[in-house]
């Protein structure tokens, strides 16, 4: 439904913002005949379907083929010739899969009876009273669903150079001769490793003395040995991070990046520079305080464990509330909201086990705590360990790198988290993660019975071979 002339309107919701909450919660509101007024002012979808997951694991997957094709000779396979990438076509598959998805999404609300879809931005002008351009829209509540954005910190020279975010590197077409990536977490390494795979020259520099520092160190090792044994050079302890104009070897403009480091030169120069050190949420030009709306120092929006605000008729999903930075905790966001508002069911934040991939090649799923983290509750603990290169589905399919390993509570043999870093961890560790909610002892996936041959058969094998951790 297109948003009308009027300046004027009353709805029973109104949603700021289409992301990954938004659309879906329109949904559920209108099938329960609200009306409901949506809000976006840039594209449907938000960055999963934009500049996020869908466009960048389809990057994924073309950087996946053309590793797999140079590998063709370890399975018997000849090809005729060099392995090439045609990076337009590149771009434009994943540009396709991007349209696809935000297209369905746009010819999902348009046919959404009850709900008004409004294009601009949205700024609170009292406590349930928005306006998006012209037009003013009230409602006794209001859900915000703004996301966030790449950050982009005070950094000496940042401004005298060209750089790039997750955003910016959605439009590059061709193939940058060298990519320098600052930042060695999640969005940066899973870059880092298919510009390596396309065929760029590729350097990361981390500030922290191991790449994704928040998980434990073996887990940081094993990633940057994957990536090193591929051609990516690393750059840790940079702690003095600074850019400058240069001219690369070629003779064209590029960016040196000036790093302070136990090894290696005190410069890097590229022709193209990636920034990948966190994300903000998109909260500083909405106008909350006009709303009662707190915010935390970091800029997230303080909600409860019902994702309800300082403001009693407003709520926050997703990125913007600093509960989970993922499109998957976004949605079950949407879900506790419509749980509690339209089901009868309390629902709540604190019910959620943290969990997430990595997305490079082999990946690596995590589900609640690190070992450091079990080791700080001061609880007894089992730990169980396998290499893939003793899970024979990997060994089938020349992909042996990596390990799975998890922590158990010794005393209520209930599993606190787990690692599978190695082929299709991203998905084998979905059954520790249903384990965990069930808040089921390990024994219960100990016994059973799984198919061969699979990664996820070896879980029962490791969990059949905890250790005590001393």
């Amino acid at each position: 439904m297109a948003a009308p002339n009027s300046k004027t309107q009353r709805f029973d919701a109104i949603i700021i913002g289409a992301g990954q909450a938004g659309p879906a919660l329109a949904g559920r509101l209108t099938d329960a005949g609200w009306t409901v007024a949506l809000v976006e002012r840039q594209d449907i979808g938000g960055t999963c379907v934009n500049t996020g997951c869908m466009p960048t694991k389809t990057l994924v997957a073309s950087a996946y083929a053309a590793h797999l094709a140079r590998r063709s000779a370890d399975y018997g396979v000849v090809l005729q010739g060099e392995v090439g990438v045609d990076m337009k076509r590149v771009h434009d598959r994943a540009r396709s899969v991007t349209l696809n998805a935000r297209g369905n999404l746009e010819k999902w609300l348009g046919g959404m009876k009850g709900c008004t879809v409004f294009r601009g931005h949205a700024r609170f002008e009292s406590a349930d009273t928005v306006r998006v351009g012209d037009n003013l829209l009230t409602a006794p509540k209001i859900f915000l669903n703004v996301g966030g954005r790449a950050n982009a910190p005070h950094m000496p020279g940042l401004n005298d150079v060209s750089y790039l975010t997750n955003v910016g590197m959605m439009e590059v077409e061709t193939l940058p001769k060298h990519l320098v990536i600052v930042g060695g977490s999640y969005i940066g390494l899973e870059f880092a490793q298919m510009y390596r795979r396309f065929g760029a020259q590729v350097t990361v520099v981390e500030m922290g003395p191991r790449l994704i520092g928040r998980e434990d160190p073996e887990i940081s090792d094993a990633v940057r040995q994957i990536l090193q044994a591929e051609g990516v050079n690393i750059r840790l302890n940079a702690e003095c991070i600074s850019f400058a104009p240069a001219v690369t070897e070629g003779g064209d403009e590029g960016v040196c990046v000036h790093v302070t480091c136990e090894d290696g030169a005190p410069q890097v120069v590229g022709s193209h520079v990636l920034l990948a050190i966190g994300r903000r949420p998109n909260t500083d030009d909405l106008g909350l305080d006009k709303a009662g709306i707190d915010l935390d120092k970091r800029g997230y929006v303080v909600v409860d464990d019902q994702l309800k605000t300082s403001n009693p008729g407003v709520w926050a999903m997703g990125d913007c509330n600093g509960k989970g930075a993922f499109t998957h905790t976004a949605y079950n966001d949407f879900e506790i909201v419509a749980a509690n508002l339209l089901d009868n069911d309390p629902r709540k934040v604190s019910d959620r086990i943290p969990c997430y991939g990595l997305f490079i090649d082999p990946p690596l799923g995590r589900v609640g705590m690190t070992e450091a983290e079990a080791r700080a509750t001061g609880r007894p603990l089992l730990v169980g360990q396998r290499p893939m290169t003793r899970v024979g589905r990997a060994v089938e399919k020349g992909e042996t790198q990596g390990f799975m390993k998890v922590v158990v509570d010794a005393e209520t043999r209930q599993i606190l988290g787990a690692a599978i870093l190695g082929l299709n961890g991203d998905e084998a560790v979905h059954g520790l993660i249903d384990l965990m909610y069930a808040r089921a002892p390990y024994t219960v996936i100990q016994r059973a019975v799984h198919i061969h041959p699979t990664v996820s058969e070896l879980i029962p094998t490791m969990l059949g071979e905890l250790k005590a951790l001393v």
